[in-house]
């Protein structure tokens, strides 16, 4: 490559026009001189152009990277939390569907807690003096509102203070939720508070012990945001919970329970073929992590034994699709089953992945870094004097 290069062949190299040649040169990104053969005319240095076409590609491709990574391609922060292993769920290398056989909540979040001491979600503060909400989110983000506004940041404080701020935390969540207070175990508690018999209990606790984490899912991602900021725990958990409440997300079962309404109302064939003709897809059939069907929803349908008229469905819908049913499916035929409280579903899902939140936020306070993605402007270019 020549030494000094032209206005048009600087533009090419970078692709660009004039104007932002010009700029470079005003930042003295790259040296101009005056064309010997015509003074009206200015030569580039070829060097600084090549390297700064270099910097560009680079930087598309990093850009690339990134957005790759936060919208799905790869995993961009390590965890030791929850892997999956051939199309199954592991906390902490322990098999999800085998732990949920027999574990409780309070188990699971001494595990992935990394807890030295028993988990108990009884140790909760006293409630806030005033007119309380109804048992329900209402109540529950209130609650976590009022805590994050008067919290103390996590910094500076050890790990076994902040674990017994965290079963607090938890315990105070599904009181608001519907639980009972109490000493017995959560599942026990969210039972007995909708009068539910210890077999139900039983399916409460396989539910929520499947639900407790889900890798770096988006409220983990904003949980962690807010964590290493250095905000205060409950601020972390309403920050995770409130991403966890869109119906893209962990509300989806409240779509499935709308589709369940419907095939109790009209019947499974008619709710098929007015989806399948129309093309609306179905709430709660694939899950994009799990090809091959999501085994915690197998697990837990299993046992659930589902309204004959939402079995069919299930089935059906299965057949007719090639897409298994998810997590949400078999939460929602739970509620269906038992006919549970209409938000029961999301009270489980927010409970017990509150415990999975507080791990991914305790797990980054270990970083001690910012999280700060870079942004890549498409707007309307600058204008430079």
């Amino acid at each position: 490559m020549a030494s000094w290069i032209s206005m048009n062949e600087a533009c090419a190299l970078l692709g660009v026009r004039a104007q932002t040649v010009y700029a470079y040169v005003s930042r003295g990104k790259i040296e101009v001189m005056a064309d010997p053969a015509d003074t009206r005319k200015s030569l580039y240095r070829a060097d600084d152009v090549a390297g700064l076409a270099k910097r560009k590609e680079a930087g598309r491709k990093h850009e690339t990277l990134a957005a790759n990574t936060l919208f799905g391609a790869e995993p961009s922060i390590p965890t030791g939390l929850t892997a999956f292993v051939r199309g199954r769920p592991y906390y902490r290398g322990q098999d999800v569907i085998a732990l949920a056989r027999t574990a409780t909540l309070e188990e699971a979040a001494r595990l992935l807690w990394g807890a030295e001491q028993a988990v108990d979600f009884s140790c909760c503060a006293p409630p806030a003096h005033g007119h309380a909400a109804p048992p329900g989110r209402v109540a529950a983000f209130t609650a976590l509102a009022a805590l994050s506004a008067t919290g103390h940041s996590t910094r500076g404080r050890r790990t076994r203070v902040l674990h017994i701020e965290g079963q607090s935390l938890v315990g105070q969540l599904a009181d608001a939720f519907g639980a009972v207070p109490g000493s017995l175990p959560l599942h026990q508690r969210f039972a007995k508070g909708w009068k539910q018999s210890a077999k139900v209990a039983d399916l409460l606790r396989t539910a929520m012990v499947l639900l407790v984490d889900h890798e770096l899912t988006s409220s983990a991602f904003v949980a962690r945001i807010t964590a290493s900021t250095g905000a205060s725990l409950p601020a972390c958990l309403l920050a995770g919970l409130t991403t966890l409440s869109g119906p893209l997300h962990g509300d989806a079962s409240g779509r499935v329970q709308a589709l369940f309404s419907e095939v109790e109302r009209v019947g499974a064939d008619q709710v098929l073929e007015h989806h399948l003709s129309t093309g609306l897809p179905l709430a709660g059939f694939g899950h994009h992590i799990y090809p091959d069907g999501d085994p915690r929803a197998a697990a837990l349908l299993a046992l659930t034994e589902p309204p004959e008229v939402i079995a069919r469905f299930i089935e059906k819908a299965t057949e007719l699709t090639g897409l298994q049913p998810n997590i949400d499916v078999a939460l929602a035929a739970l509620m269906a089953r038992h006919r549970l409280p209409h938000d029961a579903a999301f009270s489980l899902f927010a409970t017990a992945r509150s415990i999975g939140l507080l791990a991914h936020s305790l797990e980054q306070l270990e970083v001690s870094q910012v999280i700060r993605p870079r942004g890549r402007y498409v707007g309307v270019a600058a204008e430079l004097g």
